[in-house]
């Protein structure tokens, strides 16, 4: 099969788009003529988006994505509890530290009478001080014993760095699989996607989707999941550690708590419309500036560049207001996350110092417990703060789900048919079709094309031609009916067998990044330098390659800069060529070539469709003279059918059309 040109949306004319290899789709000329020149206007399929947020659907089936890496997950978590161990237990080690270096400075130079001595001048509370402390009066700071501690701590602390190290490795693994497997999921979703859902978005909205929002939701996820994780093991392991040192602290620690799980979720519920409208917004200013950079021809020529800048300025300004609000809104959690930690500092510091007063506790608890304190407020002020993050990447994520979740076609058969032999015999059965469920557009067509038979089908704009084929190729399913192959129901047959037995070429031509050579050899694996210099020559290629420097080696883009618009479209009929299909299919194939390369064409085309069933479309009605059938359709029906001859004798539809070109080629000939 030859490759797929650029798809013709459904329009009055009845024409659908033909396929289009992901990424490579367009939106429907029907909503570009809504939009009128520069595409100043709004994709209907944009605008139904404009839904509320699922928040915690959207969360819960994000999570779930993670699924596959539970082993690793697992792993993730334990170092994570070895690395948050690790640093936890280092304050209250410390706080041995300071004990012992207090001890030593309260014990230096000072005998046991004179401790008596200030305990009976002081009454009992000096007592309560110092019935806390574990010195010897008349002993000095042991700096060995310090010391000893003090490489415990370090060699703790390295332990939680290469913990963390390694947790922050698989931690990447994790997050670098999922989002693998969720472009991929999209990647194949694009292939299962109808043509129908294309025609109702922007392919700057469908790009936005496929590319920025997958990278924010991998972004947030890896700036969030693993911080997460540590957060609450810190939160966990803290807690634990201060009520281990003092329960009274440890509850006026908790004060802060609530308050900042009520700051946090108020801002928060704010702040995530602010992000749904962000990236709303960002897919419909990157399908703007898409369509203007691809048709900034066409804006030139109407002249709406005042009006495509201002629908850009339009869209800026809603992006800059939506992302400043989402930004501004979630930025207020952490600067009030602080201030209630600071609070929280204060009275930990004022309760314990009267504790170590009372000789409840040691100096070197009270300094542990202080920054036990500290640790307690930083991963909740670090995962309020990460809110903004989490929220845009929720966000994100929904819009993904919305194309994965979007209607797919319908399902290949589990036991696909196929023809004994492919000989190209087509039936149309009482087929009917409709693009909308109210306006029906081909109702009871029948018609039968025999192996070899060339098929013409004209008619004027909205009668349904290039409808017909696509229901042919399986783009769109009949809404009755069927169409057999060979005696087959195509709808028996799987897609792939059906299509890669039919060449189609499109008014609409389509070419990829890639030498002249490769696009000709595209969906013909395997061709050989000469077999692909063979069907150049076929469809007069040839002659103007051999005028490039690099020749067939010349590198276009996707745009086909380089090329004619004319040279584009011989391209794409060498592929033809070079596929050698047992049904070809020609619409307008020759629209873009100049007279003399048509007459040219067309007889290659002779040649091509000898003995092989081909289906042409057609509207200058002297290109399609020699047909086998010529079909006549008005409103999706067939209303006349017959040889060129047959139905000029007729003097009907064909020959109403037929004349007023004539009438129109001598007005241009006078």
């Amino acid at each position: 099969m030859t490759t797929p040109q650029k798809p013709a949306g459904p329009q009055a004319d009845g024409k659908a788009p033909g396929p289009q290899p992901a990424g490579k789709i367009a939106g429907s000329q029907e909503a570009a003529a809504r939009r009128g020149p520069g595409g100043v206007g709004r994709f209907a399929g944009a605008q139904g988006a404009e839904k509320s947020m699922d928040f915690k659907g959207s969360s819960r089936r994000l999570l779930g994505l993670l699924r596959p890496e539970r082993a690793a997950l697992t792993g993730m978590i334990a170092l994570g509890v070895l690395s948050v161990g690790c640093a936890v237990i280092g304050p209250k080690i410390l706080g041995r530290a300071t004990d012992l270096i207090f001890a030593g400075v309260v014990g230096h130079n000072i005998t046991s009478q004179q401790v008596l001595d200030k305990i009976l001048a002081g009454g009992g509370k000096q007592a309560d001080l110092l019935r806390s402390l574990h010195f010897t009066p008349g002993q000095s700071i042991d700096f060995g014993a310090i010391g000893s501690v003090l490489l415990w701590v370090l060699g703790i602390y390295v332990a939680s760095a290469v913990f963390g190290i390694i947790q922050g490795r698989l931690a990447a693994r994790v997050i670098n699989r999922t989002v693998n497997r969720l472009r991929a999921d999209v990647d194949a979703k694009l292939s299962r996607l109808p043509l129908s859902y294309f025609d109702k978005q922007a392919r700057g909205e469908v790009l936005s989707r496929v590319t920025n929002d997958i990278d924010n939701v991998g972004q947030s996820m890896g700036q969030t999941m693993g911080q997460v994780v540590n957060s609450l093991l810190t939160i966990v392991g803290v807690l634990a550690m201060m009520f281990w040192i003092s329960w009274l602290l440890a509850l006026i620690a908790l004060i802060s708590v609530p308050l900042s799980v009520v700051v946090a979720a108020r801002v928060g519920k704010r702040a995530q419309p602010q992000f749904v409208a962000q990236w709303k917004t960002t897919g419909k200013l990157n399908a703007h500036i898409e369509e203007m950079y691809t048709g900034h021809s066409l804006v030139k020529v109407f002249g709406r560049q005042k009006e495509s800048a201002q629908t850009f300025r339009e869209e800026n300004e809603a992006l800059f207001a939506s992302s400043f609000k989402a930004q501004f809104i979630s930025g207020i959690i952490q600067p009030a996350m602080m201030f209630i930690g600071n609070l929280n500092y204060v009275l930990v510091a004022v309760v314990g110092g009267l504790r170590v007063a009372s000789g409840a506790l040691s100096i070197g608890d009270v300094q542990a417990f202080i920054q036990y304190s500290r640790q307690f407020s930083q991963p909740l002020t670090q995962v309020a703060s990460m809110a903004n993050l989490v929220q845009s990447g929720v966000a994100s994520a929904e819009r993904v789900f919305e194309l994965l979740d979007a209607p797919e076609q319908s399902p290949e058969p589990q036991h696909p048919e196929r023809p004994a032999e492919l000989r190209g015999l087509v039936a149309f059965e009482d087929v009917a079709f409709r693009y909308d469920p109210a306006k029906p557009l081909i109702s009871d067509l029948s018609l039968k094309v025999e192996p070899g038979q060339t098929v013409a089908i004209v008619g004027p704009t909205g009668a349904g031609k290039t409808t017909l084929v696509n229901l042919l190729m399986r783009f769109y399913d009949v809404s009755g009916g069927r169409i057999t192959l060979d005696d087959v129901d195509i709808a028996a047959m799987s897609r792939e067998e059906l299509r890669s037995g039919i060449g189609m070429v499109l008014q609409d031509t389509w070419l990829f990044g890639g030498t002249i050579a490769e696009n000709i050899a595209y969906g013909s694996s395997g061709a050989t330098r000469e077999q692909v210099v063979e069907a150049a020559r076929a469809a007069h290629v040839d002659r103007f390659v051999r005028t490039l420097p690099e020749g067939y080696d010349t590198v276009i883009d996707d745009e086909g800069t380089g090329v004619s618009a004319g040279e584009k479209q011989l391209i794409t009929i060498a592929r033809a060529f070079l596929s050698q299909p047992s049904i070809l299919v020609l619409d307008e194939a020759t629209s873009s070539v100049d007279t003399r390369t048509e007459v040219l064409i067309q007889r290659a085309m002779a040649r091509l469709r000898t003995g092989r069933t081909s289906f042409v479309i057609a509207h200058r009605l002297s290109t399609i003279r020699d047909a086998d059938v010529i079909l006549v359709m008005e409103d999706g029906a067939i209303v006349e059918q017959g040889s060129h001859d047959e139905l000029i004798a007729a003097e009907g539809a064909y020959a109403r059309l037929y004349q007023a070109q004539f009438a129109q080629a001598v007005a241009e000939m006078d």
